[in-house]
This record gives C-alpha cells, sequence and structure tokens, in this order.
C-alpha cells in the first residue's frame, strides 16, 4: 500500500498536460496579430466563419525550432487556402516582435497573434510545462463550428504542417461525401 500511495503522489506531483482533443470546442478569442508587418485583430470566430482555421502555437518567435516552423507553413499557406483554411500561429511575444517575425520567418504568408498574458494558449491548454510562460508546440485543425478535428503536440517542428494538412484534407473529403 505504501508503493501504491507513493506512485499516486508521484503521478499528481507530474504537471497535466491535456490539450484540447478532437470533438471538444475550440474557446474562442481574440487577439493583436501581425500578418506581413500590419497590426490588426485576430478573432477566431470571424475566420471560422470563412472556413477551417488551422491554429499552432509556438514558444518563441526566433528561435530555431520556430523558425523552421514558420518557414513550413509559409511554404504551405496557398495549399491550406485551397482547402478554404486560414492558418494563425499563437506565442507570447509581445505584437512587436510578432511583427518582425511575421515579415523575416513567416514570410509574410499567414498572421501569428501575441498572447502576452497566456489566456489563449491557457484555454487551449498548450502552456509548456518546464517554461509556463511560453506555449507549448501544439497544433490544432478547427473546424467553422469550433470542433477540434485535430489536435498534435509535439516539441519537434517537423510534422506540424504535414500532420494538420493531413487532417484538413480528410475532414474535407468527408465533407464532400
Amino acid at each position: 500500500m505504501g508503493a501504491t500511495l507513493l506512485l499516486a503522489a508521484a503521478l499528481l506531483a507530474q504537471p497535466a498536460f491535456a490539450v484540447l482533443k478532437p470533438g471538444d470546442k475550440a474557446p474562442d478569442f481574440s487577439a493583436p496579430s501581425s500578418l506581413g508587418g500590419q497590426v490588426s485583430t485576430f478573432t477566431l470566430n470571424a475566420a471560422l466563419k470563412k472556413g477551417p482555421v488551422v491554429l499552432y502555437f509556438f514558444p518563441a518567435a526566433f528561435t530555431t525550432g520556430c523558425t523552421i516552423e514558420a518557414h513550413l507553413f509559409a511554404e504551405a499557406t496557398d495549399r491550406y487556402k485551397a482547402l478554404g483554411a486560414t492558418v494563425i500561429g499563437i506565442s507570447a511575444d509581445n505584437i512587436d516582435t510578432l511583427n518582425k517575425f511575421s515579415v523575416s520567418e513567416c514570410r509574410s504568408k499567414f498572421a501569428v497573434a501575441a498572447d502576452g498574458d497566456q489566456k489563449i494558449m491557457k484555454s487551449f491548454d498548450a502552456v509548456l510545462n518546464k517554461n509556463p510562460e511560453r506555449a507549448s508546440r501544439t497544433s490544432y485543425v478547427i473546424a467553422p463550428d469550433r470542433t477540434i478535428i485535430y489536435e498534435y503536440t509535439d516539441m519537434n517542428p517537423e510534422k506540424h504542417v504535414e500532420n494538420t494538412m493531413q487532417a484538413l484534407e480528410q475532414w474535407t473529403t468527408k465533407k464532400k461525401q
């Protein structure tokens, strides 16, 4: 019994990592965003009126992994648009930093939003456990009715575009049937 209690205590001491799952409803949000160096307000519900949204959280602008991921999303933006989807990246960086990042690393292809108070990342359970001031590298595909179609969390940036694209293509195919 002592070992069971120790195991239970150890499990409870681990930080929870409970991202939203497919079938959950995405919380609405608005945030200052930058697209090609132009600041505006991104609102999830407004974007969903146009079609699905690929929402990806990233830890920090201009870091190696986040730069790789931004380049990959920029390269795929036209394919997302062809499927009717909007791409938005979110980090805890301030809007001035993201203004520069949107031009250089996002190549003015998609918007990035500032979540300085971490309310959005917390509402999507996309907080980096070892550094809670930063977002985890989590990607979502969200249907126009705010249902999460797909979720993927991995600190390696390599598969986020491939996986979200595949989920979006599958959803689009099912919708047409």
